[in-house]
């Protein structure tokens, strides 16, 4: 009888010659389960998606409500549908006033995408800025403005009038201008390595995109949601986007994503052309229950305010002398290593060893640790216990 690993390798399209290859029979709370029993824990959270945890119960129970009710009915804006109608209005009270409009789509990648065509017809300019060693999803838009060229130049032309500045260089800030429509920035950085904004960087953008008429768009896909302390990461550091672009951890396990704006921006889509973004499956109203389930989970579970307790614990427990420094903003965090081979070393062995941690796209000597929001002080020093053995296995 052909395996499933077979089925997989045979059948299913791969990204890259060495998939992980793990067989997940089971997912509740921080761990998973393979097929023979093996436990892991999960130390990334299905890479920033699982916030409050595999399969929650109270995120189970909306999706399974929902699922009493309706699943998809009409494409995204036409219906007025519960599940996406009160979890626009409870995203519009985590934020402030101005941004209270939500248009909800199925990934990070898709509402990158949205946010980009909203703010070139708003402002009626073309060109985009991101920064070096952004990421920003795969789609043609999105990997327009990722800000590593390895990962781009197979596939050109992509999008023109992009241009990149650096990340925390507030001279850079001057190449935003007049013709700017947008920029693009991660608040925190995330494939970069968890790099985090400083000397008032994110402040002095805001500025500048003031000054120019431009508008900001801050990526939270990977930072949202909690994951830094704060419902919004952006709350830290005293400003406010113009549009603000979520997914990942929003779900709850579910696909989900969205752009959010002030309604006179996003009014933009309604005219010249009417149906100026669309999409069939956008808001699905399962993602939305779940999502909408998820949020409240995070408040009602006051699960903010362990963030920063966790965090410290970690970086108290994770010790080595081949751990060169660790970067965090909340539970987004990076462990450094000397080198990729190293840290490749480590990671696979602490897999064997059932901690499933994984490296940055644009940062591959730095180990990405990003537990669920739930783990508990006993489960830390578990899995920080299994990574220091880990080390000492892969570099003997």
């Amino acid at each position: 009888m052909v395996s499933l690993r077979q089925l997989f390798l045979q059948h299913q399209a791969q990204t890259s010659d060495f998939p992980l290859m793990i067989e997940v029979e089971k997912a509740e709370g921080i761990y998973m389960y393979g097929s023979e029993g093996q436990r892991y824990i999960d130390l990334i959270s299905g890479i920033g998606v699982s916030n409050v945890g595999h399969r929650h119960p109270k995120v189970i129970r909306a999706i399974h409500d929902q699922l009493d009710k309706y699943m998809h009915l009409m494409v995204y804006g036409e219906f007025v549908q519960a599940p996406q109608v009160q979890l626009a209005h409870a995203l519009s009270e985590t934020l402030p006033k101005r941004l209270n409009n939500t248009y909800l789509l199925n990934s990070g990648a898709e509402a990158v995408e949205g946010a980009l065509k909203l703010a070139k017809r708003y402002t009626g300019r073309t060109e985009l800025i991101s920064c070096y060693n952004a990421y920003h999803g795969s789609t043609q838009g999105a990997l327009s403005m990722n800000g590593s060229e390895s990962f781009k130049n197979a596939f050109r032309p992509l999008l023109p009038d992009v241009r990149h500045i650096r990340y925390n260089s507030i001279e850079d800030l001057e190449q935003i201008t007049e013709r700017t429509a947008a920029v693009l920035i991660e608040t925190v950085q995330g494939e970069a390595g968890v790099r985090t904004p400083e000397n008032d960087y994110l402040r002095r953008l805001r500025e500048r995109c003031h000054q120019t008429g431009t508008l900001l768009i801050l990526d939270e896909i990977q930072c949202g949601f909690g994951r830094t302390g704060t419902f919004w990461a952006f709350e830290q550091f005293g400003i406010e986007p113009d549009i603000l672009v979520c997914a990942k951890g929003m779900g709850g396990g579910m696909p989900i994503g969205a752009f959010i704006a002030p309604q006179e921006i996003m009014a933009a889509f309604k005219t010249d052309p009417i149906l100026g973004h669309c999409s069939t499956f956008g808001g699905h109203p399962v993602s939305c229950a779940a999502s909408l389930a998820t949020l409240q989970v995070i408040q009602e579970e006051h699960l903010l305010e362990g963030v920063a307790q966790k965090a410290a614990l970690i970086k108290e427990l994770l010790v080595h002398p081949r751990i060169k420094q660790i970067r965090n903003q909340g539970l987004m965090m990076a462990a450094e290593f000397e080198s990729f081979e190293v840290l490749k070393a480590v990671i696979d062995q602490a897999i064997l060893n059932g901690v499933l941690t994984d490296w940055f796209l644009f940062c591959d000597n730095s180990m990405r640790i990003a537990p669920p929001l739930t783990i508990t002080e006993e489960q830390i020093r578990e899995a920080c216990q299994i990574i220091l053995t880990s080390i000492e296995e892969a570099v003997a």
